[in-house]
């Protein structure tokens, strides 16, 4: 079965999370916050200019992700709608956060060729975005949410 770049986002941050003791009563809003905020860093950066080479460069490990922009702003957003709200302390709010260049570090190397056609493109991305599958029903369907901003963005699908 394909997996989506939410569905790989998830992942990470279970996968992160799971060395770091968050309280039960607040796990699922931290890790949901986690997942929301760099899924939301991924859609805001893909509308400015620049964007989708940034996000190319971020998923097929051409730049580091401890020192992207989408990191820092996912941190942003982060602490800002989860942490602030939550006052766990500034322990725990510091390794938290350390989570997010884990998470995108760990979502480094996904963008691949997956159309075959021997680079990464706009299509390319498109398929991972989706999480892969018929390049025809990717183009029909705009590739989910990132896909559909990218094609605002490009002027349609290509």
């Amino acid at each position: 079965m394909a997996v989506s770049i939410l569905d790989l986002i998830k992942s990470q941050v279970a996968t992160q999370a799971g060395g770091v003791e968050i309280p039960a009563q607040a796990k699922n809003t931290v890790l949901n916050g986690l997942t929301d905020s760099i899924f939301g860093s991924l859609t805001q950066t893909v509308t400015k200019p620049g964007g989708i080479d940034a996000i190319k460069s971020l998923l097929t490990g051409k730049s580091a992700a401890a020192t992207s922009p989408i990191t820092a702003l996912a941190g942003n957003m982060f602490s800002n709608n989860i942490l602030k709200k939550l006052n766990l302390g500034s322990l725990l709010n510091g390794k938290l956060l350390a989570l997010i260049p884990a998470v995108m570090g760990g979502l480094s190397g996904i963008l691949k060729d997956q159309d075959g056609d021997g680079d990464v493109d706009f299509q390319d991305i498109i398929l991972t975005l989706k999480g892969g599958g018929n390049k025809t029903q990717a183009q029909k369907t705009g590739g989910g949410l990132l896909g559909g901003i990218l094609g605002k963005v490009l002027g349609g699908s290509r």
